[in-house]
């Protein structure tokens, strides 16, 4: 990979919807050796896919919450247990897998602090797993439990990635 492979990316990145003869141009490029190293790039699993960003706002899902949670178990069976089922919940939109406190982060995307309160009484309060949930900011003086397990944004940047979780193994501690 050479710069011009890694500015192609870049543009890419910035905007997914350029056209071929946008993007030759930017790089200084003509269209078919562009073309060539968009491919090239597509078939070496460089680039992965295209999609489109969404305004959680104007979906619905304006509110967005940050729950640290951390299980009772870290058998595998849990484990497995909790990431199956946290997939299945629709407004869970990330879901990161920590090494050390928390066990994971969960990103949650709602229309309110109401809906946020259904969901856990719900849903997220009866996952298979946790043992209990953190305020973002470690409050280790509020009690314990998926309520308490929020740091609120009522603004939504334009740039909010609306996808279904899928568990990510980080390398970093977060103690």
């Amino acid at each position: 990979m050479d710069a011009t492979d890694r500015a192609i990316l870049r543009l890419l990145q910035e905007d997914g919807r350029l056209s071929n003869i946008e993007l030759a141009e930017r790089v200084r490029l003509t269209p078919s050796p562009c073309l060539r190293r968009v491919r090239n790039l597509e078939e070496t699993g460089v680039i992965t896919g295209y999609r489109a960003v969404v305004d959680a706002g104007a979906v619905g899902r304006g509110f967005q919450v940050l729950a640290f949670v951390e299980l009772e178990g870290q058998d595998a069976e849990t484990v497995t247990a909790f990431e199956t089922a946290v997939m299945q919940v629709e407004d869970v939109i990330e879901c990161l897998r920590m090494f050390g406190r928390p066990d994971y982060v969960l990103r949650v995307a709602v229309t309110d602090m109401e809906a946020y309160s259904r969901l856990c009484l719900e849903k997220l309060g009866r996952l298979p797993g946790p043992g209990q949930a953190h305020l973002a900011d470690r409050d280790e003086g509020a009690e314990a439990g998926w309520l308490t397990a929020a740091v609120a944004r009522y603004r939504t940047p334009p740039s909010t990635r609306m996808s279904r979780p899928r568990p990510t193994r980080t390398t970093g501690s977060t103690t």
